[in-house]
């Protein structure tokens, strides 16, 4: 062999082996789990909604990785999942509001005050251009250019039917299982066929999973038990893999898992709640499962693990059970609010020999964050991307031993859509702002400006604009000028077609 010829086979060789000491990702994403529905406590001290759940998978997560106490989604699911794809604001994209199964269906509760706001009804529909829909580059495609094996199992719910967003495969997956349109499941029971029973099945009937119709599988574990099958290909070949692994747990129906849900029934709560509790064990012992298997395969060493949750934890009654809005506390409100029970998620990030393990970052980030952080844990730059990126990487803030909160950067959150039939607390027709440890809250249909300080304050009960309407005044000027950077749907009054005002149009009483 001449020397030419030894030096190329030498360079190859080295590439090989960088692409494959570069790590695995796994992202897993948790449906409508709450900031408080663990016994991983995110905030400063174990509360008694933490002692109710049994995640100690989590908690070893959290022992062995960094846990974010001031991460972000946005209050409904689709935006946020978009948002992880794209890594634009929800504001920015256009998804303000989940997406439905049918396409062309937007689905705003319809209201006597307000026409529907002009946003992306349609979903995500990846680099394909289609009306009322987002047209952004997906991160899946960027990883699978990049040499990763990208595999996605469980929830998609990006785009409708008829949208290539609706196909996770049309976003970069090469592994698509149990991703479709839509957002729940129809069953978690596998003696139910998770919906697939003739006459009976709904567009929320889960697709796939034949082999475990007519089993005790619950749902939680069939995806689990499929996303680690998938993963045996890539690691017996060395090539670094995505997982992307979206439980439908814990979104209603809330069914039991009867592998836990005894032990609720016994510790006295109702049946809806001891239902809640099982789903989300079960989701937790998914997490260790999987933890197990990396192990088991010794590639545990050079694998992220991300888990989050699309939004804030359910708390409307039915079908939760006991007092509304009150199964977040201390957080104020549940999904669909932009209070911070609507929003604030539980965040886990595992980086062998990157991460310091135990550590906790108190840095506000936000799902959006997602998209770049991956990319650069993957070693990808120099990214072109048909979109314009809002997020920011927090890789920085995985090693660093002393995390502060950035107080230039400021959060968004916009939701000019009616999610419910009757308004609730910061449901319906709100928008939000975070700067450093204050936040302003804006009602739409009341044209009110309310002002908290989340470190003094984190349950929201303190209104404080009056007393600082210099901070009212300059975060109303961020949201809004931002608002208008991004061209974010507005609403407009039925009566006479005026725009509704944006916040730095709004008075102080």
């Amino acid at each position: 062999m001449n020397k030419i010829a030894l030096l190329a086979l030498l360079f190859f060789q080295l590439k090989a082996t960088a692409q494959n000491q570069r790590p695995n990702i796994i992202v897993f994403l948790i449906d409508d789990m709450g900031w408080m529905d663990t016994s991983v406590p995110f905030g400063d001290s174990l509360q008694p909604l933490n002692k109710r759940y049994h995640t100690p998978n989590m908690e070893r997560l959290a022992r062995e990785g960094v846990k974010f106490t001031n991460a972000y989604a946005t209050p409904v699911c689709t935006p946020s999942r978009s948002s992880l794809m794209t890594g634009m604001n929800a504001a920015h994209h256009g998804i303000t509001n989940w997406t439905s199964p049918w396409r062309d269906d937007p689905t705003d509760q319809a209201d006597k005050e307000f026409e529907r706001a002009n946003w992306n009804y349609n979903g995500y529909s990846g680099l394909s251009e289609v009306p009322h829909a987002l047209q952004a580059t997906p991160l899946p495609m960027l990883l699978n250019n990049a040499g990763y094996f990208t595999i996605h199992v469980g929830k998609a719910h990006w785009g409708s039917i008829g949208t290539p967003g609706s196909n996770p495969y049309n976003l970069g997956y090469q592994v698509n299982i149990a991703g479709h349109s839509a957002g729940h499941p129809q069953s978690y029971q596998g003696r139910e066929n998770y919906g697939n029973i003739p006459g009976k099945a709904s567009v929320q009937a889960v697709p796939d999973l034949q082999e475990y119709h007519g089993t005790d599988t619950f749902l939680t574990e069939a995806l689990t038990l499929e996303a680690i099958k998938s993963l045996k290909d890539p690691i017996e070949n060395k090539r670094p893999f995505f997982l992307h692994l979206a439980h439908y747990a814990i979104h209603d129906p809330l069914q039991p898992d009867k592998r836990f849900v005894q032990k609720y029934l016994d510790a006295g709560l109702p049946a809806q709640e001891a239902n809640y509790a099982s789903l989300i064990e079960g989701m937790d012992k998914s997490l260790g499962d999987l933890m197990k298997f990396l192990e088991a395969r010794g590639v545990a060493n050079n694998t992220v693990v991300l888990f989050m949750s699309d939004n804030g934890g359910l708390s409307l009654v039915p079908p939760r059970a006991g007092t509304a809005h009150s199964h977040n506390l201390p957080l104020r409100a549940g999904k669909g609010s932009v209070y911070e029970g609507g929003i604030r998620v539980p965040m886990l990030v595992k980086w062998p020999k990157n991460s310091k393990a135990g550590s906790i970052c108190s840095e506000p980030v936000i799902i959006e964050d997602f998209f770049p952080s991956i990319l650069e844990i993957a070693g990808v730059k120099q990214v072109k991307t048909v979109q314009q990126v809002d997020g920011k990487s927090f890789v920085p803030a995985l090693s660093s031993t002393t995390i502060k909160n950035n107080p230039d950067r400021p959060l968004i959150w916009h939701y000019p859509n009616k999610w419910q039939v009757v308004d609730g607390p910061g449901i319906n027709y709100y928008s939000a702002i975070r700067k450093g440890d204050w936040k302003l809250v804006y009602s739409m249909r009341q044209q009110k400006l309310e002002l908290y300080n989340l470190k003094e304050d984190i349950g929201e009960q303190q209104d404080k604009a009056l007393q600082h309407p210099e901070k009212v005044k300059e975060l109303s000027k961020l949201l809004s000028d931002q608002l208008r950077i991004w061209k974010a749907p507005m609403l407009t009054y039925k009566a006479n077609g005026n725009r509704v005002p944006y916040p730095d149009e709004v008075k102080l009483p």
